[in-house]
């Protein structure tokens, strides 16, 4: 496992130390800033096991180890708390996407590398793929948003990356940037959804990630 794909599950810690830093008001000291992030990866346990609408925030709390009013320092509500986990974890994949697109590689290698760094940045992770993938989707009003924005700015990245293959002549040109990277994205995200909700396979998703890039790129390189 790469540095970057190690690193996914600290995903919100940077954030969590600028959004959670110790603070003093009247003499008084605020909580740890580790208990952001304890909070959420509790909650991707919680919100895996019972769903986003069955869970209660005391049982968040319970499993956090924490009070149930430590969780309205860092959060205004139960959503707050779901829409975090998305954006936390999103806005880590999109480093990781910005910085393997940086990389003087070819496009092939690029679209490969894209789709093994998303997959497998959710290997051994199934609470956090089925959060992502089904528990947001349980409010459409969250999903659009909070998660249009960060979801915009992934399918241009890979619209990005596909039309700079277009203009090499390494892709084809008849095919629109943006639907191939919506396509890409519902591969993506129907194969981390199944896999979250069935046996989950220990190395299923690196597995899925080679033969999607296969099937991928050969739909879109171009023709001689």
């Amino acid at each position: 496992m790469s540095r970057n794909e190690s690193s996914f599950s600290e995903a919100g810690e940077a954030r969590s130390e600028r959004s959670g830093k110790k603070e003093r008001a009247g003499g008084r000291e605020k909580a740890a800033p580790d208990k952001r992030e304890r909070i959420l990866r509790a909650a991707i346990k919680v919100f895996a096991r019972k769903g986003f609408y069955a869970t209660r925030v005391s049982e968040i709390a319970k499993a956090a180890g924490v009070a149930d009013g430590t969780i309205y320092l860092y959060f205004k509500n139960k959503d707050d708390v779901l829409v975090s986990i998305f954006e936390d974890r999103i806005s880590k994949l999109l480093e990781f996407l910005r910085a393997e697109v940086a990389r003087d590689n070819g496009i092939e290698d690029k679209l490969r590398r894209i789709i093994e760094l998303q997959l497998g940045l959710l290997e051994g992770q199934r609470d956090l793929a089925e959060v992502i993938t089904v528990n947001l989707r349980q409010s459409s009003r969250l999903l659009k948003q909070y998660g249009a924005p960060l979801f915009i700015e992934y399918l241009e990245i890979l619209a990005g990356v596909i039309t700079e293959g277009q203009k090499s002549g390494a892709l084809r040109g008849d095919l629109h940037p943006r639907i191939l990277a919506r396509s890409l994205w519902g591969a993506l995200d129907g194969v981390a959804m199944t896999w979250a909700l069935g046996n989950a396979e220990p190395g299923g998703l690196k597995k899925a990630a080679s033969q999607l890039a296969s099937v991928f790129l050969d739909g879109v390189r171009a023709r001689p």
